[in-house]
């Protein structure tokens, strides 16, 4: 992770640095954000948008924070049994569990392979591959999500099938990215038509990998990166981490051992996001207590630091945007 130690420090009033603070409880879901909002397991999910535009297609869709850092952070909200449904991307798309127990499959009809996710785990999921998830656990679970680029590559591609159930439950997506919801009496503008379905030759340009060889390099659980974290923060996503990556930002994951209050400061925004535990974070002229949730940008060049603030278990993931391109994890 990149850090810079500065010699004029950048200042910032605890008021302005509150407003790069968006609190968990503050959250404001959309439930229309993509083409299966309508169809019957998925329709009770909720979409968060909680820095840069995401991928939604809804014009209902919040955005908490407009700020460019390079990559997009976001968060699925869903009770048990709901599912997203199969989908790709273009760039990177990361998520952690906040909190629940969670199943993520992929393949074309999400049958080439699946892994169970506990709260803490961390799954850098390969672009170009069609991807779903479901919570299993008994309760609402949340998971958060990092998207690369700043545009997270210009939208969702949905697996044929998707865009025909979604077209039954009145939800139509237009070429242009957008949904038009029928059930309301809206219909394609003008010179908008429906999404084109993937043809067979365009399909099967899309790997379908096992899990035997998606899982030891895309996923990490949590005590393991807890256990490398004794020191120094454990390296997860970089070009030299526990997941060898660069898909436009790195991740690392900060305890409660790796903390300090030696400030530092890197040459872009950073974001973050606790995941156990109450967290100070203070730079010159304030500080400000984290709850696990909360996701907090930190601006570029602001030195600072991240320390429990109480005992008990502590844990937040860090992520710095880099020069590296936001292409393709998967390369076979």
């Amino acid at each position: 992770m990149e850090t810079d130690t500065l010699d004029r420090p950048v200042e910032i009033t605890p008021a302005a640095m509150e407003e790069r603070i968006v609190r968990y409880g503050e959250l404001v879901p959309c439930r229309t954000a993509f083409i299966d909002a309508h169809t019957p397991g998925s329709d009770k999910k909720e979409n968060f948008t909680i820095i840069g535009g995401g991928v939604s297609e809804s014009a209902d869709q919040h955005v908490h924070i407009q700020l460019p850092h390079g990559f997009n952070i976001g968060a699925a909200g869903q009770p048990p049994l709901c599912r997203n449904s199969l989908h790709s991307h273009r760039t990177a798309e990361v998520f952690f569990v906040l909190s629940g127990r969670w199943r993520f499959f992929w393949g074309r009809w999400g049958t080439a392979g699946e892994v169970v996710l506990e709260e803490g785990d961390i799954f850098n999921i390969p672009t170009g591959i069609f991807r779903g998830f479901e919570n299993i656990g008994d309760d609402y679970g949340m998971i958060m999500a990092i998207l690369g680029g700043d545009d997270a590559g210009g939208g969702v591609i949905w697996a044929p099938q998707v865009i025909e159930d979604a077209r039954d439950h009145g939800l139509v997506l237009g070429d242009n990215g957008k949904l038009y919801d029928t059930k309301k009496g809206e219909a394609l503008p003008d010179g908008v038509g429906p999404m084109p379905l993937l043809t067979d030759s365009e399909l099967a340009a899309f790997p379908e990998p096992g899990a035997e060889d998606v899982i030891p390099r895309h996923v990490a659980r949590y005590w393991d990166l807890v256990a490398l974290a004794g020191g120094t923060p454990a390296r997860v996503i970089g070009a030299e981490a526990k997941l060898r990556d660069r898909p436009g930002f790195e991740v690392d994951l900060v305890t409660r051992a790796s903390s300090g209050e030696e400030m530092q400061a890197h040459a872009r925004p950073s974001v973050l996001m606790p995941l156990r535990g109450y967290w100070r974070v203070g730079w010159p002229g304030g500080s400000v207590v984290l709850n696990p949730g909360d996701t907090m940008s930190v601006p570029e060049n602001l030195p600072h630091s991240a320390v429990p603030s109480m005992t008990g278990e502590a844990a937040l993931y860090r992520v710095v945007g880099t020069d590296d391109p936001a292409g393709a994890t998967w390369t076979g």
